[in-house]
């Protein structure tokens, strides 16, 4: 199950005709003044939602929101998600003011075939994060059968993710099939040349991915935050960019892995440096590498752009997970943008990692022009570094 796409059951194996479907989703949206701000998440389940209610099944919904730390927070209810689903699939939802105990219990018992019920919100209990068995129990008598379709915690070892697996017949729902299957392929059959585009802002949170992929890779492109401390190790200065002193090593034993395995590394060969962190900032674009004390690196210069882009052109598979500059500020957001068009219009495998990669691909509109975006951050690098991701082995046949 390590990092690639071991068989597990999928939706179409468990029968659910009239059944009571319980669904662990990713509800685990943005909110402000109690209101749903980007309803990404909710969209991306409703293929799995609709299979279910095509097939007369009863349909128990459970998420996590926000970070309630085992305790009961009001603005944290799911009452608002649940609103915003009903829009979308065109039918009631129902809720609970619990996840378990007897409303919980009555409502799932009362449901009728194609109802929906939306449970309270996980996290108000701290058993879910512990892997509680007999809170994963009590969620298990809701259901008949489970669905896990929230790939965005399949590395979470919790009650819901992993727990209820062990109670009653599971599967995966189709947005995890899809995460599996797109990562799988990266992972472990990828087209030649395959290229890994790296960004964001530390070398520390992806040396465990370049240690697995470096067999397989045939050119790594170095970008955002963490370059700085791939040119401090070679004594260029990197002024106020940030730099992890204590990783130095890591990216020289980078460097000296990828010339024994025959792996090109492309480096920025200019910087976008700005005085201060900050959308106002003085701009400038440096001729080379390295920049002067009191200037930070925000994007790669014109000149990496051009660079990266011409390497990209012979790709068969892209794996990008990392933005390469402060895209969030449009005077910054050049070089992700430019990377991310060309990447877009390759006749290749291209494969954006969750997170901040895949917030910049749909800021600029290319979602849609990427083989696959991940919606899971933390669990597809983990997936991608070849770890074993517990809501995923709880699927295993």
């Amino acid at each position: 199950m390590a990092g690639t796409a071991t068989a597990f059951r999928t939706i179409k194996e468990l029968p659910l005709e009239g059944k009571r479907v319980l669904i662990r989703v990713d509800f685990n949206v943005p909110l402000k003044e109690g209101k749903v701000t980007d309803s990404t998440r909710i969209s991306a389940a409703l293929p799995t939602i609709r299979y279910a209610l095509e097939r007369n099944a009863k349909v128990i919904l459970m998420s996590h929101l926000g970070r309630p730390d085992g305790q009961v927070v009001e603005k944290l209810r799911m009452k608002p998600v649940a609103e915003v689903l009903s829009k979308l699939i065109g039918k009631p939802v129902q809720t609970v003011q619990d996840c378990v105990g007897p409303e919980a219990q009555t409502a799932a018992g009362n449901l009728k075939p194609g109802e929906i019920l939306l449970l309270e919100n996980l996290r108000f209990h701290p058993e879910e994060e512990a892997n509680d068995s007999c809170f994963a129990k009590a969620l298990a008598k809701l259901g008949d059968v489970y669905l896990n379709d929230a790939f965005g915690t399949a590395h979470r070892a919790h009650a819901s993710t992993a727990g209820v697996a062990e109670y009653i017949p599971s599967a995966a729902g189709f947005l995890m099939q899809k995460e599996l299957d797109a990562l799988g392929v990266v992972v472990s059959n990828p087209a030649r040349p395959y290229f890994l585009i790296l960004g964001g802002a530390k070398v520390s949170d992806k040396i465990k991915l370049i240690d697995h992929l470096i067999d397989k890779v045939d050119t790594i492109l170095i970008g955002g935050g963490m370059q700085y401390t791939f040119f401090a190790a070679q004594g260029i200065p990197t002024g106020d960019s940030p730099v992890e002193k204590d990783h130095l090593s890591t990216a020289k034993a980078v460097m000296v892995k990828a010339k024994e395995k025959g792996v090109t590394v492309l480096l920025p060969l200019d910087h976008v440096i700005a005085d201060k962190f900050a959308p106002d900032a003085q701009r400038k674009v440096t001729e080379k590498p390295g920049m002067p004390d009191g200037w930070g690196g925000m994007d790669i210069g014109p000149k990496t752009i051009a660079l990266f882009n011409e390497a990209l052109k012979k790709a068969k598979t892209v794996l990008w997970n990392g933005p390469l500059g402060v895209f969030e500020m449009d005077r910054f957001a050049d070089g992700t943008k430019s990377v991310a068009q060309t990447v877009a219009g390759l006749n290749a495998v291209t494969v954006v990692g969750g997170g901040d990669t895949a917030a910049a691909i749909t800021q600029f509109g290319l979602a849609d022009k990427m083989t696959h975006v991940s919606t899971g951050g933390g669990a597809s690098l983990e997936f991608l570094e070849g770890r074993v991701l517990p809501g995923v082995a709880a699927l295993s046949k």
